[in-house]
């Protein structure tokens, strides 16, 4: 049986696609652009948080609430080049430059979407 380090280790050298995804509502075609350094994992995060009722954006929660859960999905957008991945380096700053680069395009504000400007 494996050890929790070992495991751990093991789960480091997965490669996550890393990159952003959007949440699309199919009642009012508003969405909500976001990203994430394991987008495989994060769709249940988002689900999670809005079934709990307690995911940050209130505008999109209130959404979910008033249409439900089958009338929203999940779809990544664009993943950063992992071609020479390294489980030690930060991609967090090349996962904000996409993200930046799709709020742009998209501008998912107001009745377009649920993203706030900041």
């Amino acid at each position: 049986m494996k050890i929790k380090k070992e495991l751990k280790e093991e789960y480091k050298k997965i490669i996550h696609p890393k990159g952003v995804f959007k949440i699309v509502n199919k009642i009012n075609g508003k969405i909500f652009i976001g990203s994430s350094p394991n987008l495989d994992s994060y769709w249940n995060n988002q689900k999670f948080q809005l079934n709990l009722g307690s995911h940050r954006n209130k505008e999109l929660q209130n959404d979910w609430n008033n249409f439900g859960e089958d009338n929203f999905y999940y779809e990544i957008i664009d993943t950063i080049n992992l071609k020479d991945y390294n489980a030690n380096k930060d991609y967090s700053s090349a996962i904000n430059e996409l993200l930046e680069l799709y709020l742009n395009e998209l501008q998912p504000y107001n009745n377009k979407g649920y993203n706030k400007r900041k």
